[in-house]
């Protein structure tokens, strides 16, 4: 692993007893905040918009309340929400949000725990409108979660979206209920409609120091494949496994590493994904197999995708360094029998190798996990195991997921 060179004093300098680069947090003795959930935000796909009434002729949830639960990983006694308008066609309006505690801590439940529901503000204001393209945060509100518990968000929208460009995260893989009024603080919206995405919500922060990892993916690290309300994709099995780090999971089906699929590429969304993200101080990136399968299946497109590839790996190292982010790599699993990506040639799968072997010798990344090795049928390598195959030859089931997370070394969580 390369050791980066650490400056003997860092964030502030003392020179005759003044204090030169301590921002205003430091000065002020502000707690430090952290991610402790996320959902990288995406353009929602005209089939994953609210289901009707929802969503009308050019507007999106008129008149509606969503409730969404999400699985937070490093508790703390404080929490703010993160609100996303990043693909939003017009102003985002919320007129009311707030949070608690689902019933039975369950992820994917209407109910709330009686006296747990805690109304969000902004500013010290019930309602805030989120511009075209922003985020907002929330004040800090006291709810105290556990680490590894489930948090419910309830946010109304009075006006609703004026467009039919919604943010959202589509494979949240976790029910979503959505009904006419508002109903924040409701302890129940049993007969609402539900849906498996989430919408609008991004992030969910609270105060500690603990280390924070962000895992840069694509459908495999979103848990296609996974259990609807069962927290169980390779991120959340590896969080089991050491529960005082904080993991979060920024990938979306589809996503490519250079070009954009279903939300924008890795280089394109970097910065705001990993770098801006409070509290991350290292990295894992998890990606290539939708460049290498989209990419045609002749030798100069491969040759091709496998240089471009490598020098954006590079480009994600050097970024990431320049903010003493330590970046970890994985290789990327087989697709040998899936009817999209393998072709009769073999020339993707020799890509795969290609990327892999590189990966391997060690001189991109600070440390690699094999997850080829993790996930590939002993007998034959160039196929899932078929004990972790959902059987589309590409997508792991639960056991598969978690044998990606005990692949995973634990000292890159210490």
């Amino acid at each position: 692993m390369r050791r980066r060179t650490m400056l003997g004093m860092t964030g502030a300098a003392a020179v005759g007893g003044a204090v030169f680069g301590a921002g205003p947090a430091a000065a002020h003795g502000r707690p430090r905040w952290l991610h402790t959930w996320v959902a990288m935000p995406q353009l929602t796909e005209p089939g994953n918009l609210p289901p009707a009434p929802f969503t009308g002729a050019s507007s999106t949830l008129v008149d509606t309340t969503l409730r969404q639960t999400v699985h937070v990983t490093i508790g703390g006694s404080r929490l703010r929400v993160r609100f996303s308008n990043a693909f939003g066609g017009a102003a985002l309006p919320i007129t009311a949000a707030g949070v608690a505690l689902p019933a039975g801590g369950q992820a994917g439940v209407s109910a709330i725990v009686p006296g747990t529901a805690r109304p969000l503000t902004f500013g010290g204001r019930a309602s805030v409108v989120v511009p075209i393209g922003a985020q907002v945060v929330s004040d800090p509100v006291d709810l105290p979660v556990a680490s590894g518990s489930n948090l419910t968000i309830s946010t109304y929208l009075a006006a609703g979206q004026e467009t039919l460009n919604l943010t959202s995260h589509p494979g949240s893989r976790t029910t979503t209920y959505l009904t006419n009024g508002n109903f924040v603080a409701a302890p129940d919206l049993s007969g609402a409609a539900s849906v498996a995405h989430w919408y609008l919500i991004s992030g969910v922060e609270v105060p500690g120091t603990a280390p924070a990892i962000a895992i840069v993916g694509d459908s495999l690290t979103d848990g296609r494949g996974s259990t609807t309300d069962g927290n169980d994709r390779w991120p959340d099995q590896l969080f089991a496994r050491r529960r005082r780090t904080a993991i979060l999971n920024q990938a979306a089906g589809g996503n490519r590493v250079l070009n954009d699929g279903l939300g924008p590429n890795v280089l394109a969304r970097l910065d705001r994904d990993v770098l801006a993200t409070s509290g991350v101080d290292r990295m894992l990136i998890f990606e290539g197999v939708n460049d290498i399968g989209t990419a045609p299946a002749t030798v100069a497109d491969q040759k091709q995708v496998v240089d471009d590839l490598l020098f954006a790996f590079e480009q994600v190292v050097l970024r990431a360094h320049a903010r003493d982010i330590t970046a970890y790599g994985a290789t990327i699993t087989p697709f040998g029998g899936n009817t999209g990506y393998d072709d009769p040639d073999g020339l993707r799968e020799q890509s795969r190798q290609a990327v892999n072997a590189v990966l391997r010798r060690g001189r991109l990344f600070d440390e690699i996990v094999d997850f080829d090795v993790a996930a590939r049928d002993p007998a034959v390598p160039r196929q899932l195991n078929p004990a972790y195959d959902t059987g589309d030859h590409l997508h792991l089931n639960p056991a598969g997921y978690g044998a990606l997370a005990a692949a995973v070394p634990l000292r890159w969580l210490s």
